[in-house]
């Protein structure tokens, strides 16, 4: 079975910057199905909004960027948040994370910020790593 994750939107955006790093490999391995990606509507506008950020990803415009997250959200299990618990964490919009997490019952939430999920594991249940911790913890890279 696959495992379910989020993604945080910094691993997103640090794979559209550079096809070097762990974020685009876990892209390119969303193409294999070797996990399904979460998401609830408030994390996906997160998503829209950062990624369409002016200067943010300069070489991509906004019809590459709408291409990007419709693949994405083809990809996708969404859920609905039916709860909030706010603020759980330090920055509201890691709880968007947290919370697209826990509604769907994901095994992992995949971020560059560590530290910002702090007790997320203990609490929820939910293994907080960064794109290349998943990558090897699943074999693939």
């Amino acid at each position: 079975m696959k495992p379910k994750i989020v993604l945080d939107t910094n691993v997103l955006v640090a794979a559209l910057k550079s096809r070097s790093g762990a974020s685009f490999k876990l892209l390119e391995a969303l193409q294999g199905e070797n996990y399904l990606p979460c998401l609830s509507v408030p994390l996906f506008v997160e998503y829209e909004s950062v990624m369409k950020r002016l200067g943010l990803l300069p070489h991509l415009n906004e019809a590459n960027i709408d291409a990007i997250l419709d693949y994405l959200l083809s990809r996708a299990s969404i859920h609905q948040i039916f709860f909030l618990w706010r603020p759980f964490l330090k920055d509201p919009k890691d709880d968007l994370v947290l919370e697209a997490a826990f509604a769907a019952q994901c095994q992992y939430l995949v971020t560059f910020n560590l530290r910002d999920f702090q007790g997320v594991e203990e609490s929820f249940g939910i293994k907080v790593l960064t794109p290349k911790e998943f990558l090897i913890e699943r074999g693939l890279l």
